[in-house]
């Protein structure tokens, strides 16, 4: 109750004329010392951040969006972009779950091209974009890019205001960053922070292509599609995902990616990646393959070698593990797919691969990267092949037959063919699958079911079975450990 009183009085006290009355003037000592002193030095700070705002903001613009049906693809995004507590923001509108939405952009040339995330016109029938003079223009949509959640639209205008893109590969932790947007529906919110981290990936399950900067500057929804940008008012990312609101954990798209996107679509109409065909992972996450692989712990290892695709034209085998491409050394998966990417469609790369003991260069020549149709892999668990070998492992093995390549789509007669997986065995816990083919058991090919259980019952040491295999056509391993 005292405190109350206290800060009561003071409120009293602070709007009583008498009192200010009393204050004396600043001296000319006190006006010569704030000139020069800290506090010269917070006002230039606070001029600062105006001028950012006033030089970036003209060319940013508000996107709002009428859909004629829901928008359900986009509850892939409730989790970045939604409150999971209505009541916590009260008095402040969410955003709108009905067939309207509102967001951000940018304009990236002076005759109405504008940048934004896939995500704010995702579906939208109708596109309207209001300008910070207060204009207002119906866009057409250029051309998106789904695996990178950016688009571009056009509204028809000229003379536009335009920002000026950074080098987001030379932004550092700790710079000072802005963004501009429209959280909440309150248009050009301002916000300040610093970059907090870069390279972020692995954030949503919808993308393919993500090397986010993370930034604690306050974005909410209704900044997606809104610039992040350095203190020369460059505009180093777009902001596009939140985890939770308030929590200062937001991400941007860096400004490189950005323009290449933009600059493919307005040149071919839509984006085309470079592609191997190889689905990898960081030798240093694979702890038990890891242990199979001597004289070497860095690099990325082949997981899988899809059909039909430049890897498997190629010489490069499953439990491969890259260490460079094109003498630039990589040690993570991020590393190999950032570096494919700069390359051209049809350019030969010289891939440097440890297998076994030794170090190969194996030459690939990149492919377009097919369009996103998800692929239906065929269940090969309805029928069961009669054994006609003994078993080990938990796998019991048959050779190749007609029928066996009719019912499983097998194009050769070479290797052994896992006809059961016994539960809760070394071959199910290695997720072995019925169907599969084991061509090579530790780097020794195999011919037929017997090669594959003399291999299999010829091993005796503490170490695991490295064997590759063929799975729904595609190239794979397993790594097969002793009970």
């Amino acid at each position: 109750m005292a405190s109350l009183r206290f800060y009561t009085l003071l409120g009293c006290a602070l709007l009583t004329p008498s009192l200010w009355a009393q204050q004396p003037s600043p001296s000319p000592q006190q006006d010569a010392k704030a000139a020069t002193g800290p506090l010269a030095l917070l006002k230039q700070i606070d001029e600062g951040f105006v001028e950012l705002f006033n030089r970036v903001a003209p060319s940013v613009v508000i996107i709002d969006t009428v859909r004629n049906q829901p928008n359900d693809s986009g509850d892939a995004f409730d989790f970045f972009f939604r409150s999971p507590d209505p009541d916590r923001h009260k008095g402040l509108p969410m955003p709108d779950p009905s067939n309207q939405s509102e967001g951000s952009g940018f304009i990236i040339r002076q005759d109405g091209v504008i940048v934004t995330n896939y995500h704010v016109i995702e579906n939208a029938d109708k596109i309207s974009v209001r300008l910070k003079d207060g204009r207002r223009f119906q866009a057409k949509v250029l051309g998106v890019d789904e695996r990178t959640d950016i688009a571009l639209i056009k509204i028809d205008a000229k003379g536009l205001p335009t920002v000026e893109f950074g080098d987001s590969d030379a932004v550092r932790t700790g710079q000072l960053v802005g963004a501009i947007g429209v959280p909440f529906s309150l248009e050009y919110s301002f916000s300040i922070g610093v970059v907090s981290g870069k390279g972020r990936s692995n954030l949503s399950s919808i993308l393919t292509y993500e090397d986010y900067i993370q930034t604690d500057a306050f974005i909410n929804p209704g900044n997606s599609g809104g610039p992040l940008f350095d203190t020369d008012g460059r505009v180093i990312g777009m902001n596009t995902l939140i985890n939770g609101i308030g929590r200062n954990l937001a991400f941007a798209i860096p400004s490189r990616m950005i323009q290449d996107v933009a600059e493919q679509i307005l040149t071919h109409g839509r984006v085309r990646y470079p592609w191997l065909g190889i689905r990898i992972e960081t030798l240093q996450d694979n702890s038990s393959l890891r242990d199979q692989i001597q004289g070497i712990d860095k690099g990325v290892v082949i997981n899988t070698i899809e059909p039909d695709t430049p890897a498997y034209r190629s010489d490069l085998r499953p439990a491969d593990v890259i260490t460079a491409i094109d003498g630039v050394p990589v040690t993570t998966a991020r590393e190999l797919q950032k570096q494919v990417l700069k390359k051209k469609i049809g350019q030969t790369v010289q891939l440097t691969v440890w297998r076994g003991k030794k170090s190969l260069t194996i030459p690939v020549t990149t492919g377009e990267l097919p369009g996103m149709a998800s692929t239906r892999v065929k269940d090969n668990s309805a029928a069961t092949p009669t054994p006609t070998d003994s078993s080990i492992y938990g796998l019991t093995l048959k050779d190749i037959d007609k029928e066996a390549m009719q019912q499983y789509g097998l194009k050769h007669r070479k290797g052994a063919l896992i006809a059961e997986v016994a539960p809760k065995s070394p071959a199910s816990v290695a997720d072995l699958k019925m169907g599969d083919v084991i061509t090579e058991i530790n780097s020794v090919p195999v011919e037929d079911a017997a090669a594959a259980l003399k291999l299999l019952r010829e091993h005796t040491s503490k170490k695991a079975i490295l064997l590759i295999v063929e799975r729904n056509g595609q190239k794979t391993y397993a790594v097969l450990k002793r009970e």
